[in-house]
């Protein structure tokens, strides 16, 4: 009797767990499911302050058009864009305001390990945004994705 209370206690544990694991993973996956009829990714790779700053209008403009749960938008920068998402840079406080807003920043990779080895040290990325392997590469899977291409 004890053994078979034992394996039936331990049966109903692993049941539970895997409704469990099934319920996160559910939820997990709801929450990426976010996939607007409207998609957009910007490049920035100039460090021109004028050419950044349209690049961030752009998007809190395309926001307001289709509403910020009709529309995806993400930034990539590379190169000398990259300055555009340091915590240097004059759009430091913008950037992080506008992930917040649901507007995504990718930093390349590639230009990051440039940057560190000249420099010696990595720069300081505002808080928010997210490194991705290579910038042009990031575009071109975007773009696979459904995403508009726009470069200011």
């Amino acid at each position: 009797m004890k053994k078979s209370l034992t394996k039936l206690l331990s049966i109903f544990a692993v049941v539970v767990s895997m409704l469990g694991l099934s319920a996160f993973s559910t939820m997990a996956s709801a929450d990426n499911t976010f996939d607007p009829k409207h998609k957009l990714v910007i490049q920035v790779s100039s460090k021109d302050p004028l050419t950044q700053k349209i690049a961030m209008n752009n998007a809190v403009n395309i926001q307001k058009a289709y509403g910020v749960d009709n529309v995806a938008v993400e930034i990539v920068a590379y190169g000398p864009g990259l300055g555009m998402l340091t915590k240097k840079s004059k759009y430091s406080d913008r950037v992080k305001s506008l992930t917040v807003q649901g507007i995504k920043f990718s930093a390349c990779g590639n230009t990051i390990k440039k940057v560190t080895k000249k420099k010696g040290k990595a720069p300081k990325l505002t808080e928010g945004v997210v490194v991705v392997s290579a910038g042009v590469e990031r575009i071109m899977e975007l773009q696979e994705n459904g995403y508009s291409y726009i470069r200011p």
